[in-house]
């Protein structure tokens, strides 16, 4: 058996033609879809990259594990502690050692570890290379290592590599000399309209159109693609098309890897192939383009797809599925063993795969805490939304959304719905109870980024943004700022 696992950034489920999405962006893929098993419902239930990766490689919430930011204590690892033997029970039980142990040899092609200083990342690796740029590098720069990796090593049996893409990632980069598939071509979903994106100008917080550099209207050479700042609304429609390049972009470079496998004869019964994401990207929700930062629909809906041997291909799973569960399946699939007294909280959906059964939960609680913190709870059609910190965003404390009905998150119903709110936040307090009692910890780390000033990427940012906003016809934000975040801002650096 050999294992092929395609790890895309920024990679949103709905801008997928497997997911619906009516535009050519991943045409390879969506041929993995028809031969695998499609998850509809499936999330990163700590979003964004570091989070979305920790809750991945550990099978553990980030209310377990303890990253569910970007900076700060709640940046790293929870210590094991005392009970701490020579190595620790999370890189003893993570994902990638699944494979090791089941006597795969694994191949890492990311520069996650380097980029984040999440070295964990890379526990259960025999080999793990690093094209440099943390990140920031293009697909062409990781495909000739996995062809070249491939030309010497695949006619071996038992390997497993992870292919790590960034190019749907920020700053939307593909080559210059790459020809946009969209660029003079009709969205799909053309749901920004003038009126819209005039309210989306007057936007106060990172990433809106007047800030598409997060805090600042700044391009760079090194990626002259990526645009400062959205002037009108077809210029709205140029990042997003600058998006969907990036997806097929990757999709292109995936291609080039699955057609060597099938030319070499590798393209067999035996091979397994998995597809998924960190998380997604909002491009225009809450006036936000080209960002993650958010624990809402567009950021948290992930693909996730997976052909394995075995397993009848063509079928789509419907219920909700989060990317804790992916650990406890794949050692269901492969027959290891957990390691010491270690824990999971995500839930095999082996059977969901093997028998077409139902292994969903009722709702998924998101969390968010790099750019904002959030938490969420998506049930029935709905998305419940509660901001602790908005990040500098002038967001509400409580949002509802009918996503059936407005899958862009523009019509708040938690004035129209308060029983639905009322239900929501009871499934997140008993979710939060619930892992509370089974933490080895006393605090949620949500409440430690609180208590250290705030988001990551917003921590030390409020005195400089609120005097871009004077002047502006955005200046009527700079009050409400004031008024909504000033306690927290005296924990800034």
């Amino acid at each position: 058996m050999r294992v092929i696992m395609f790890d895309i950034d920024t990679l949103r489920a709905d801008h997928m033609g497997c997911y619906g999405y009516g535009r050519d962006t991943t045409p390879v893929m969506d041929s993995v879809a028809e031969e695998g098993v499609c998850f509809d419902r499936y999330y990163c239930p700590n979003a964004p990259c570091l989070p979305s990766r920790a809750s991945l490689i550990s099978g553990q919430y980030g209310i377990h594990n303890g990253i569910v930011g970007h900076g700060g204590t709640a940046a790293d690892m929870r210590l094991q502690g005392e009970s701490r033997g020579f190595t620790d029970l999370m890189s003893e039980n993570g994902l990638f050692m699944q494979f090791r142990r089941a006597g795969f040899h694994t191949v890492s092609f990311s520069t996650f570890a380097e980029r984040h200083s999440a070295w964990w990342f890379n526990a259960g690796f025999h080999e793990c290379f690093n094209v440099g740029n943390r990140g920031g590098e293009s697909a062409e720069m990781v495909t000739p290592h996995v062809l070249d990796w491939l030309e010497r090593n695949g006619d071996e049996d038992n390997w497993m590599l992870h292919v790590h893409y960034w190019d749907p990632h920020t700053p939307y980069r593909t080559p210059a000399d790459y020809e946009s598939h969209f660029q003079g071509t009709p969205l799909p979903d053309d749901w920004i309209t003038d009126d819209i994106f005039r309210e989306h100008l007057l936007h106060i917080g990172p990433h809106c159109a007047n800030e598409i550099n997060m805090w600042n209207d700044d391009t760079f050479p090194q990626w002259p693609k990526h645009p400062g700042r959205l002037e009108d609304r077809e210029a709205a429609k140029h990042l997003i098309d600058l998006y969907d390049d990036g997806v097929r972009y990757t999709d292109d470079n995936i291609g080039m890897v699955l057609d060597y496998l099938k030319s070499h004869g590798l393209y067999d019964e035996n091979l397994a192939i998995i597809i998924t994401a960190d998380h997604g990207e909002d491009l225009g929700e809450f006036g936000v383009y080209g960002e993650h930062g958010m624990a809402d629909e567009p950021v948290c809906r992930i693909p996730m797809i997976i052909r394995w041997p075995g397993v009848e291909g063509g079928k789509r799973v419907t219920g909700f599925h989060d990317n804790v569960d992916l650990l406890p399946t794949v050692q269901e699939l492969l027959g290891t063993q957990t390691f010491g007294n270690y824990r999971y909280d995500g839930v095999s959906f082996a059977a969901a795969l093997r028998e077409g059964k139902d292994c969903s939960r009722p709702c998924e609680v998101l969390t968010q805490c790099a750019h904002v913190c959030q938490r969420s709870v998506r049930f029935d059609n709905y998305i419940y939304i509660r901001t602790v910190h908005g990040g500098y965003h002038l967001l509400p404390d409580e949002m509802l959304f009918d996503l059936e009905a407005d899958p862009h998150e523009q019509h708040n119903l938690a004035e129209e719905r308060p029983e639905l709110c009322a239900r929501g936040a009871r499934m997140i307090l008993d979710w939060n109870d619930e892992m509370m009692k089974t933490s080895a910890y006393d605090a949620d780390p949500m409440w430690t980024v609180m208590r250290e000033g705030g988001p990551e990427h917003c921590r030390g940012h409020l005195e400089a943004y609120l005097d871009r906003l004077a002047g502006t016809p955005r200046e009527y934000g700079i009050p409400l700022l004031k008024e909504k975040y000033s306690y927290w801002s005296r924990g800034e650096q």
